[in-house]
């Protein structure tokens, strides 16, 4: 599986909008670490549960 985003990157859960942004922390086989603003540090397996990268905006 190639995952569109990697540490450092900024994701949502599009099935959960109310997580806020997250911050992806680590990815080991498949299993993403996530902190989100409102909810915290979530553990997403990236094959069940599609996460939406933000694209960083140009000044």
């Amino acid at each position: 599986m190639i995952l569109d985003y990697e540490p450092g990157d900024k994701v949502t859960n599009p099935n959960r909008k109310d997580w806020g942004i997250g911050q992806v922390q680590s990815i080991i086989n498949g299993k993403v670490t996530i902190n989100f603003e409102n909810v915290g540090k979530k553990v997403i397996n990236s094959n069940i549960i599609y996460l939406e990268k933000l694209l960083k905006k140009k000044i």
